[in-house]
């Protein structure tokens, strides 16, 4: 039971990211905190285990094919990502994972705020 509800939130989370562009992390914390009970941290260090691998590599080549990939711009972020994860993963471990809750849902209110109203 436990496996197939890990792989339906991969899939899902796959199928989004794919469909809206969406980090999987925004489907894999939630599902996680909510579903196996996970404290925040777990289910944080989870998502960016589960996200290491290339898994968007075939939802990437689909983008490439169409001519919506900007390798430069692509292969900078991914350094910039790098780093920021080091700084990212050393400053939330000291952190309670009630504080870590709250910036990541108020993180993910503003991002839905900014969507809501881009003109």
């Amino acid at each position: 039971m436990a496996v197939a509800g890990l792989l339906l939130i991969g899939i899902v989370a796959g199928a989004l990211s794919g469909l809206l562009g969406v980090g999987g992390a925004t489907i894999i914390i939630p599902a996680l905190l909510y579903f196996f009970k996970a404290n925040q941290h777990l289910a944080q260090g989870t998502s960016i285990a589960a996200l290491l691998l290339p898994v968007g590599i075939l939802a990437a080549l689909k983008y490439y094919q169409a001519g919506n990939v900007n390798v430069t711009f692509a292969v900078i972020i991914a350094l910039g990502f790098l780093i920021g994860g080091l700084i990212g993963g050393t400053i939330a471990q000291p952190l309670s994972g009630d504080l870590l809750r709250k910036l990541f849902a108020g993180y993910m209110i503003i991002i839905a705020l900014q969507l809501l109203f881009w003109k």
